[in-house]
């Protein structure tokens, strides 16, 4: 039953699986304010490599991250809330065609520094504007990085709809792994792009 010891592969999975559960549980708790979203994302993000790599408990990484991070990453969380707003309120109520450029230009803009921006808060020391200015730097210069985890992002909230419209019973375990999973897949995609910025 080699399967089943602490150093196996099944062993390990099951571990981060645990850690992204709780995570996740975690962010939703201290999102509920609202404008705690930024640091809830960004302390998800810490919490997630330190778990990958064997530091500390989760939850104690978790509320160090979102203290420590909690006043930047606020205000780019009312940078990309108020334009991720804008942006799903003008492809839903917008029905304009000489707008469509511009409304795709707004959402792939959003979506390149979305990506990045609380992984970068979460693992460099820099000021507000460099580490805004270096989510758009690493999202365009890692262009296919950053579709691969928009695709594994896009996965998961098309299987949440589906969930919703075709198979409610299955929302709940969907709800419960939630964006701490999808932070758990993407951290090895930061860590391999930020490997060599690192001292």
């Amino acid at each position: 039953m080699k399967f089943l010891s602490p150093d196996s592969g099944f062993m390990r999975g099951l571990s981060d699986a645990v850690d992204a559960i709780w995570i996740n549980i975690l962010m939703l708790v201290t999102s509920i304010p609202v404008i705690t979203i930024g640091a809830a994302l960004t302390a998800g993000h810490d919490a997630a490599r330190r778990s990958l790599a064997g530091e500390g408990t989760v939850t104690r990484n978790y509320f160090a991250a979102f203290r420590s991070n909690f006043a930047k990453a606020t205000g780019y969380w009312l940078i990309f809330g108020i334009a991720g707003a804008i942006s799903v309120y003008s492809w839903i109520v917008l029905q304009i065609t000489p707008l469509l450029i511009p409304k795709f230009a707004l959402s792939i803009v959003w979506v390149i520094g979305f990506e990045w921006i609380w992984a970068l808060q979460s693992r460099f020391e820099n000021s507000f504007w460099r580490t805004l200015g270096n989510a758009f730097v690493f999202g365009v210069s890692n262009i296919g990085h950053t579709l691969g985890m928009a695709a594994i992002d896009a996965v998961y909230i098309a299987l949440l709809v589906g969930s919703w419209f075709y198979m409610p019973q299955g929302l709940f375990l969907l709800l419960v792994l939630g964006y701490g999973t999808m932070i758990m897949i993407h951290v090895p995609i930061f860590e391999h792009v930020f490997r060599k910025y690192m001292k």
